[in-house]
Parts: structure tokens; sequence; C-alpha cells
């Protein structure tokens, strides 16, 4: 038989949906266009073209492994957030569009922030200081470096793998970095260590793992046998980093300065809970994805 993209494709999405996986034909173009080193727009229009021996031997290696319910970004090597697009692999979690949510919401502290400054002449290059647990690929700052300026960044991470990955992805988007006055610390720690207990922080920032220990298993296979479990594991009841989180924000941010973690959409009472307890901390708001579910939770400290 004579493999063109149109007959692979047309076997391909069945089959990937045999095997449950969501988005088949997505997938089946986007590994195709790898396989063949070209735009899925590139496919429909030599939709008729034959496939060499070689094209057909990669593509069906992809077809084995993402069968397998190896996740598709992994496949690639890469993924898109927010305006970028970054490395990814095995040992870091999958940047996701729900944590574009997230970035959002640290862009309008940082505005709101650079508007409470005592010296107006000075805001567009205030510098300001954030620190975030659990940076995995970097993918957070990078994001945010995109739309802002003037930011001292350290990122903690206890993977190494994820460590290496998020140094890839600093070198990749450099552009972000000093030329517009944006600098990004890689720390290895799964704590704030790092810091001295007189630093005053304007940001505190995390996606920290948040799903329930005895949950994760019933997860999708892409997450709960190829993501890194370190990533999703928040503790018998998925709340263990936020307790961190509020202890370490309570002593180290500065007066008026902002919390922002994403929570799982069925979190969010619990976790403001857990910030009334926090009487130097308040609740500044809730905010939904575009699926409407809650994601984010912003904190503050009063001055």
């Amino acid at each position: 038989m004579i493999w063109t993209s149109k007959s692979l494709l047309d076997w391909c999405g069945p089959y990937f949906a045999g095997k449950g996986i969501p988005s088949a034909r997505f997938d089946a173009e986007r590994l195709l266009a790898h396989a063949l080193g070209c735009t899925r727009l590139d496919l429909y229009l030599n939709f008729d073209k034959p496939l060499a021996e070689t094209e057909l031997t990669r593509f069906r290696e992809l077809v084995r492994r993402r069968a397998e319910r190896e996740p598709t970004a992994y496949l690639l090597g890469e993924a898109g957030f927010w305006k970028l697009t970054l490395a990814v692999r095995p040992g870091c979690l999958i940047p996701r569009p729900e944590t574009e949510t997230l970035v959002a919401a640290v862009l309008d502290a940082i505005r709101l922030r650079r508007q409470g400054a005592p010296d107006p002449p000075s805001l567009p290059t205030a510098r300001l200081r954030a620190v975030e647990l659990g940076t995995g690929s970097a993918a957070i700052p990078l994001a945010v470096f995109s739309d802002a300026e003037h930011l001292s960044w350290l990122a903690l991470e206890h993977s190494p793998q994820a460590l290496s990955l998020a140094a890839e992805n600093r070198t990749r988007h450099a552009e972000l970095l000093e030329p517009r006055g944006n600098r990004l610390w890689l720390v290895r720690g799964d704590g704030f260590w790092a810091l001295g207990p007189a630093a005053r922080l304007d940001l505190v920032v995390s996606n920290p793992p948040y799903i329930p220990t005895g949950t994760i298993a019933s997860l999708e296979p892409e997450v709960s046998q190829w993501e890194p479990r370190e990533a999703l594991d928040g503790g018998a009841d998925g709340l263990r980093w936020y307790r961190v989180l509020l202890e370490f924000a309570q002593t180290h941010l500065a007066p008026e300065g902002s919390l922002l973690v994403e929570i799982a959409f069925d979190q969010a009472d619990a976790v403001s809970g857990l910030v009334r307890a926090h009487g130097a901390l308040a609740l500044r708001e809730v905010r939904r994805d575009l699926g409407g579910r809650p994601r984010v939770v912003w904190v503050s400290r009063a001055r």
C-alpha cells in the first residue's frame, strides 16, 4: 500500500480514538507533521504525496508511543504556552492552558504594585522582587517576562531534570531577560532556604502540586503514568503546599505584596479557609479560568 498524509491520518485518527485518546485526529496531525518536519497546513497542501520509508518509520514510532498514552508534548519536545514555545520532556510537568490564568493574574498584580509605588515617575523601571516555588520548565516567569519588565525572579525547583529544562528555556528566550531588565535565578530546592529571614518580596507565585495523593492513580494515563509524581502530589488533602506558601507569605511579603497560586477547580473554599487563619493576609480574589472554573487564589498582605 502507498501511504500518503491523507491515508495515514484517515487511519490514525480512529486508531487513536479507539485507544481512548482525546483529540485523536489533532494528535495524529501534529505527530505526522513532526515526523515529516512540516506544518499541519503542509499536510493538507500535500495530501496525496507518498511518504518515504524513513518518514513512515519515524511516524510509526511516534504512533506506537502515543498509543501507550505518552503525552504528545513529550513526543514533540515542546509545548505552546502564553506567547511562547517551550522545550518540554519527561521529568517535568507539561505547561497547561489553565496556568495562563495565573500568568494573567501575576501581570495584574505587577501593574497594581507599580501603581501603588510612592514615586510615580519611577514606576516603569521599579524593580519588583518575586519568588516562585516549583518553577518546572520556567513557563510562568518567562511568560510574565514577555509582558513585563524590570523583575527579579528567584525560581526554586527540587527536580534536577526540571531545573535543567528551565535553564534551557531561559537560554531559548534570553531576549526576555536582560534586554528587558528582567533577571531569572534558578535555584535547586523544595523550600525557601535560599532566602534570608529579612527578605521582603513583592510577589510570591506558585503552581504547586495540588492533587490529593489518593486520587493520582485515577487521573488520565498521560498524567498518572508519565508526568512526575512530585509535581502532582499535594499530600493527603491536596493542600500541603498551600500551607507552606501561606506561612512563608505571612513572613516575607512586603506590605501590599501579593501571593498568587494556582488551585484545582474544587479547592477555592479550602484554600480561602487557610488564608483566613493567617492574620496578616487577606483574600483579594478567586479568579476563574476561561472554562469558568476557580483557578487562581490571589492573597494580599496588609500594610
